[in-house]
């Protein structure tokens, strides 16, 4: 008899765990109640750059998504094509941005780095992949705040080669100062649901079957007024993971079209392979190694005076 009552004291034990998970589970349904959405209230800022937007707005402003471990590859754009420098009279100025780490020694490092180069935007959030949405609001809001002088505004990464020259002439033959944002378009993208792949993004998360236009985050440029609009609109819109999907989002919510910056492709997230004509005639490329950026560059630079034939 004793046995039996144990029995059943087991069983009901069970079914009594299952229904708490069950119950758990679908109070987590990707169907009842909203998305997270992005909070604006993020703190201030750790590290700021030592720039005066006011006395001498620069014409473009690029902002360089990176990490503590970088500091050879920050080297490397300071002395390429994240210079400081006037190109057909514009100036153009380069900024990172960076969270933090648990690392003691990192975070002095990058506080001494941010002493001697003035060229760094810091806020307090874990500096990991899946916090470069909260990254690139923050440099949104850098802009925003800071910096609204500035005629346009590229965001990139640090595994990237960007023809400035290229990029500058393409923007004073564009002409457009308002509501503008170009890259690497991407009109039919969806999202991916693979629980293990990189990019998975669950229905909790996302919970429509197709992401809006959007331009790849590995490098996109926009006029500055767009760097406000968007993140005051930011806390309307679903918070998503993938950065590039989000802007995307703030970007249909003010209703900005997504425009092409030249006729032919100019913008490479894939990578393309080096030759010094066709790099003379593009905006950006990904997956170059700091040791090839210096590479490329020079040889870009000393090739400026020389003609090409059409590619």
């Amino acid at each position: 008899m004793a046995y039996v009552k144990m029995r059943w004291i087991y069983i009901s034990l069970v079914v009594l765990g299952a229904l708490c998970l069950y119950f758990s589970l679908d109070g987590l349904s990707p169907f009842k109640g909203e998305p997270l959405v992005f909070k604006n209230e993020g703190g201030s800022f750790l590290q700021l750059p030592d720039v005066d937007c006011r006395q001498d707005p620069p014409f473009l402003v690029l902002l360089v998504t990176s990490s503590h471990e970088q500091m050879f590859a920050r080297s490397v754009i300071r002395s390429t094509w994240g210079r400081e420098k006037v190109v057909r009279g514009k100036r153009i100025k380069t900024f990172f941005l960076l969270g933090t780490t648990p690392s003691k020694d990192m975070s002095r490092a990058v506080a001494q780095e941010s002493q001697q180069y003035h060229d760094i935007i810091q806020k307090d959030f874990m500096d990991v992949y899946f916090n470069l949405t909260l990254k690139t609001m923050m440099g949104m809001e850098w802009i925003y705040r800071f910096c609204p002088q500035a005629s346009f505004v590229m965001k990139t990464d640090s595994d990237m080669f960007v023809n400035i020259y290229y990029l500058t002439e393409l923007l004073l033959k564009k002409n457009r100062t308002t509501r503008f944002f170009t890259g690497f378009l991407k009109l039919n993208e969806y999202p991916i649901r693979k629980r293990y792949n990189k990019w998975f993004v669950s229905k909790f998360e996302y919970p429509w079957d197709k992401y809006p236009p959007f331009c790849s985050g590995v490098g996109y440029v926009f006029s500055s007024d767009v760097a406000g609009q968007v993140y005051n609109v930011a806390e309307s819109v679903p918070f998503i993971k993938l950065e590039d999907v989000f802007v995307g989002l703030c970007l249909e919510k003010l209703q900005i079209k997504l425009e092409e910056l030249h006729s032919k492709q100019t913008f490479f997230p894939n990578g393309l392979p080096f030759t010094i004509c066709r790099y003379k005639k593009i905006v950006a490329c990904h997956h170059i190694k700091p040791h090839n950026i210096l590479l490329y560059w020079q040889a870009l630079e000393s090739s400026l005076e020389e003609e090409c034939p059409d590619i």
